[in-house]
Formats: C-alpha cells, structure tokens, sequence
C-alpha cells in the first residue's frame, strides 16, 4: 500500500468498467508509474479483491462500486472519487461486458439501441464533462477510450454495439481536436479481439472451444500489452487513436 506522503500529489487514475482484464492491468501499469487508483464498476465483491491485490503490489487503490450505465450519477461519482483522492489525472474508460453483444443489422431494434446508449455513449460524456474544468485549470489530464474494432469498421452481423460506440469515437475525435493546446489529451484504443482474463475474453474463448475446428477464429490480446499502449498514448498524447492488433487499421 502507498504511504500517507503519496496522498496529497500524487497522480490519479480512475478505471471506469474494473476487471480482471484490461482494467486490472490499467491500474497495474499506471501504478507502477506512481498512480493511485480508483475502481469503478458494479460488483463490490471483486472490486474489493482487486483492490487488496493491487495493495499487496504497493499501489494503493479504492473501490467505487456504480452502475455505469446510469449516467445522472457520474457527477456524484466523480465527487466521490475526488472526495478520496484529492485528484483525477487520468481517467480510463471501458466498461464492455459479455452483456453488451453484438446484434446482426437486419436484427436491429430501436429498444436494443436505446439499451446501449447509456453505457457506451452517454456516461462516457458525463465522466468527460465531469472532470474537463479540473483538468483544464490544472492544463493537465488524459480521457483514454476502449473500443471495439466494429466503432471503427463496419462488419457484417457485429452491429448493434457498433454504431452506438462509433458515435462515441465521433465525439473523442472532436473532443481531441478541441483539447490541442491546452494540456489536456482525449484518445482511444480501438481493439479487434478478445482480451485475455475478461469475462468477455473467457466466453470468447468458451465458444471457440465449442466451434468445430475449421470454425472462425477470434484474435486474444495480453491485457498487460494493452495496458502498455494506453501509457504510451498517455505519455506521448502524440495520437488520437491506436488500434490492437496494430495490423488493423479503418479501412
């Protein structure tokens, strides 16, 4: 666990949507960059036995358990997080679930949409507007963005998801554009493929198992190797957006 001299200055970052994925290895990596960390997502339980496994590595961290999805609460959310840490520097957002699958286009509904909205677009803005005055007094911040790869390019069959998270990387764009200058950096890390130790990397991984051999194939990534490009979009702010696999790019 830091110790109490770390409390004041040292930098934050906040994991919106925590596992035991790529949010457990954002913490990890930012941490050992001297980051506090706060965790937020729904499960107190693993909440809480991310955050003992984190302070027996040294990185002293906080549970928030919310529901991302219900995006009036973000402002009390991120005053909770001030209120115990002092700060927010940096905030990393990517709270995808095996709840959130993909939906054929011809299969798409209006209530579907609308389901995917709160947590894929308008909480993301909230948490932006939320924190955007500090980090502009302050001339200092950084808004990382996880994204599947269909925000990016259409695929067939993978909609549903797609659109609502393209319209998010729409705003980041923008958002990244108006920030230059000021200190303040927005970008997203836009991944084709499953990730490794995620609930949505685990049932991945599942149904390929039950698939025949000749079957499809999805990608896994290392959410550590992840976890490295977000700390190098954060130190060098020098992109907007970084696809894994680094292969993929927007057709």
């Amino acid at each position: 666990m830091s110790t109490s001299v770390s409390t004041s200055m040292s930098p934050v970052i906040a994991v919106f949507g925590a596992g035991t994925g790529l949010g457990v290895s954002v913490a990890r990596r930012f941490g050992r960059e001297g980051f506090r960390v706060a965790l937020v997502a729904r499960r107190r339980e693993r909440l809480e036995a991310l955050v003992e496994q984190l302070a027996g590595e040294g990185i002293e961290a906080a549970a928030f358990p919310a529901d991302l999805s219900a995006p009036a609460e973000v402002p009390a959310l991120v005053a909770a997080i001030r209120d115990r840490f002092g700060r927010i520097d940096v905030v990393e957002y990517g709270p995808i679930s095996g709840e959130q699958g993909f939906t054929a286009a011809t299969e798409l509904d209006a209530a579907t949409l609308e389901n995917l909205l709160p947590l894929l677009l308008l909480t993301p803005v909230e948490v932006v507007r939320a924190v955007l005055p500090e980090w502009t007094e302050r001339g200092d911040g950084a808004f990382l963005l996880t994204q599947g790869y269909s925000a990016a390019q259409p695929l067939p069959h993978l909609s549903g998801v797609g659109p609502v998270m393209s319209a998010t990387r729409n705003y980041l764009y923008s958002l990244n554009a108006e920030l230059a200058g000021t200190g303040v950096y927005a970008g997203t890390l836009t991944i084709g493929a499953a990730i490794a130790r995620s609930e949505m990397g685990e049932a991945a991984a599942a149904r390929i198992e039950a698939e025949s051999a000749d079957g499809p194939r999805f990608p896994i990534a290392d959410p550590d190797e992840l976890a490295e490009h977000y700390w190098d979009m954060c130190a060098k702010r020098d992109r907007v957006e970084q696809f894994h696999p680094e292969s993929l790019t927007r057709d």
